[in-house]
């Protein structure tokens, strides 16, 4: 018999933002699963009655203390975690939304070891979260269209 918490019966929405600052990414390096030791996006699940640009703002605050103006959706990903015996312990749904620095340093919390402000085109050389390089272009090209004001 399964446990409803660590087994559940649907997908989890959640959302993650690629942050820009002067042409670089904010790349984040997780501390615990899922993606343990891998370069990711900030961001982390909705919550009930929450809007997405709410929540990815909430989310971006609270892993890493800054402040950022979501701009648009850059694309979405699917994180699937199975266990030993290949069954479903995790399944996200993730909204990834491409999104200006306004204030604030990046700030280590026990979700994140590390963050980095890269230029895209280092992300070539760490170990990342399936399809970061893709979103991250996509980010950038959703960015170029809307410049800030």
């Amino acid at each position: 018999m399964s446990d409803a918490r660590s087994y559940p019966e649907r997908p989890y929405l959640a959302v993650s933002a690629a942050i820009v600052r002067d042409g670089k990414i904010l790349v984040v390096r997780r501390a615990r699963a899922p993606a343990h030791g891998l370069y990711t996006l900030p961001g982390g699940v909705v919550e009930v009655g929450e809007t997405l640009d709410e929540a990815v703002t909430r989310e971006v605050r609270e892993e890493t203390g800054m402040t950022i103006e979501p701009v648009a959706l850059a694309g979405f990903r699917e994180a699937i975690v199975r266990d030993g015996e290949g069954r479903v312990e995790r399944h996200f749904l993730i909204l990834c939304f491409a999104a200006r620095w306004s204030a604030g340093d990046p700030v280590l919390s026990e979700e994140l070891d590390e963050a980095r402000w890269l230029d895209p085109a280092e992300l070539a050389t760490l170990s990342t979260t399936a399809g970061l390089a893709e979103i991250v272009a996509e980010a950038f090209e959703r960015l170029a269209e809307r410049p800030s004001s």
